[in-house]
């Protein structure tokens, strides 16, 4: 290399003639294409000035030039390096230790894009398991419930069977003028009804004497007017005729539904598309924290600052000011009756306890109806307080004791409670890398945790949590509950190959969820690097800043095996 050496043109190489870009003096240089070459120098030298500030520079300035002249005024303008010619550069790619990142919303998931074929994975194979009860939710359809009643008739002895169907009586209609549509289409027998609830009899029938086309075409018509829903009573008997009056104890009948419903809880579910599993997309982050997972609250650890004080000792902060301390007074003549010890040290409080403080008792309803009486709590006297936040001093009270606290709603996961139902594998597949006891448990369960733990596979947040080397050993074993097609096959494949890049770079300990913004410099570029190598660009120049920093010397070898593959 010599200054104003004359290189002969090469489709195998980089021709840079005459570079003078910072503190370069008139440099030619080839460097060839499709190899691993390394820029090294003592400081000042020059390094960046021709690897960034010239050869990646000239690189992206052609291929912005490649565009539109309308789409180049959206795109900042690129001044030419100080140099004579480079010939036979291909687009450019920059992967800095910069992390430009400053949204809350940007994950490692997102970085790597593993969030958006995460979520395809799930609106594709995952499993649906009711919140309410633990069980498998499914689409009945006439077949599946005529093999469902065969089966159960036979265990049962093939008891006389009573298909119903429920019609909810509208708020704008009476329940006379109800039952007159249903008897102009033939329906008059009711089996029961409640307040707003009709179960009309379709048919009865013994599934061992009753010709499998009857039995279809009476759970077609039954589903068809109840809307998706049919339920079948088991008659007793000695009972002749069904009784209608709500005040007879019927027992408990097999609910059936055509939709994503849980018969026996009756709540449904939204459709598993790819956008109920990103908390990016308004139809699938959460209500209350809108996708972020945290909101402002107060914190009642600035409530409680001092947990070795004592009730009657003031360890209710806020309560210790002039202004509020007839609150100091109420939790004290309160606590008295209702045995709440006050000279017991904050810490050894049960938690019963201490919720009855900082909640108040669940009888609470308002100010109005509940007080005096009742106490209120600390929440309940925050949330008064900002009625009178119109006040400066107010504000400035509320400030001192908020905080971003975990969302109360989603606990965290940023995801609506739909899609925390859905979860994707086998029991073994989730013991494998994630103990039964730390499964995550939404607010919205209302089943026990023994339930929780024999529940098969894992939800989208329970892999959001794991760090990558356990989430890509949970991939790489999956078992799916269909035979995959091609599209589901290749999105499989991609997964595996980014979670294994991320492993092979020494990112196998950051977890999915873990935000952007939090990384290091070295973390983000070895992220980018691995983003990179997943979109599986052909002629393109990767340019890198000191990828090995901050990794551990066994660590090397696969990072530049990584980068040889690109």
């Amino acid at each position: 290399m010599k200054p104003n050496e004359n290189l002969p043109l090469s489709d195998e190489a980089i021709i840079i003639t005459g570079a003078r870009q910072n503190n370069l003096k008139n440099l030619s240089l080839a460097l060839p294409l499709n190899e691993l070459i390394v820029v090294t120098g003592v400081s000042g030298s020059g390094k960046s000035s021709l690897v960034f500030d010239t050869l990646y520079a000239e690189g992206q300035r052609r291929y912005v030039e490649t565009f539109s002249p309308y789409a180049r005024q959206f795109l900042d303008r690129m001044d030419k390096p100080q140099v004579d010619a480079i010939h036979g550069i291909p687009p450019a790619i920059a992967i800095d230790q910069t992390n430009q990142v400053r949204t809350s919303r940007s994950t490692v998931g997102t970085m790597t894009e593993l969030n958006d074929h995460l979520k395809l994975l799930f609106a594709r194979t995952a499993q649906l398991f009711c919140r309410g009860c633990g069980r498998s939710i499914h689409r009945d359809t006439p077949d599946t419930i005529y093999a469902a009643l065969v089966a159960r008739a036979e265990s049962a002895g093939d008891p006389r069977l009573i298909i119903t169907f429920p019609v909810t009586v509208p708020k704008n209609f009476s329940e006379d003028e109800v039952k007159k549509l249903l008897a102009a289409q033939g329906y008059t027998r009711i089996y029961r009804q409640d307040k707003h609830l009709l179960e009309i009899v379709q048919d009865r029938l013994r599934i061992g004497s009753a010709e499998r086309v009857r039995v279809i075409e009476g759970v077609e018509a039954a589903l068809r007017i109840g809307q998706g829903r049919v339920n079948i009573y088991v008659l007793d008997e000695d009972e002749v005729a069904p009784h209608p009056s709500s005040f007879i104890l019927h027992p408990s009948p097999w609910r059936f539904s055509t939709a994503l419903h849980c018969a026996d809880c009756d709540i449904h579910y939204a459709e598993p598309t790819p956008s109920l599993f990103s908390f990016n997309s308004p139809l699938g982050a959460c209500d209350a924290c809108r996708g972020f997972g945290r909101v402002i609250g107060i914190d009642f650890g600035l409530i409680v600052p001092d947990e070795s004080k004592t009730l009657r000792g003031g360890a209710i902060r806020p309560w210790q000011t002039p202004s509020f301390h007839e609150c100091q007074d109420e939790i004290e003549t309160y606590a008295k009756k209702r045995g709440i010890p006050l000279d017991t040290p904050w810490r050894e409080l049960t938690e019963k306890q201490k919720n009855w403080v900082l909640e108040g008792e669940p009888a609470w309803v308002s100010w109005k109806k509940s007080w005096p009486g009742t106490w209120y709590g600390v929440r309940h006297f925050f949330k008064w307080l900002e009625t009178k936040s119109y006040k400066m001093h107010i504000r400035v009270l509320l400030s001192k004791y908020r905080a971003y606290t975990p969302c109360g709603n989603c606990g965290g996961a940023r995801l609506k409670p739909d899609a925390l139902a859905w979860r994707l594998g086998t029991k073994a597949d989730a013991d494998g890398v994630l103990v039964p006891t730390q499964r995550y448990r939404a607010n919205t369960v209302r089943y026990d945790d023994e339930i929780l733990r024999a529940l098969p596979g894992l939800t989208v947040h329970d892999l959001m949590l794991l760090p990558i080397d356990r989430t890509r050993a949970f991939v790489d074993h999956l078992h799916l509950p269909s035979q995959l097609d091609e599209a589901t096959d290749l999105l499989l494949t991609e997964i595996r190959a980014r979670l294994s890049y991320l492993t092979q770079v020494g990112l196998g300990y950051l977890t999915l969820d873990r935000q952007s913004r939090t990384l290091s410099g070295g973390e983000v570029q070895r992220i980018n690097l691995t983003t990179a190598l997943g979109t599986s660009l052909v002629n393109t120049l990767f340019v890198l800043d000191e990828p090995s920093i901050g990794l551990h010397p066994r660590d090397m070898e696969r990072v530049i095996g990584v980068m040889q593959r690109l």
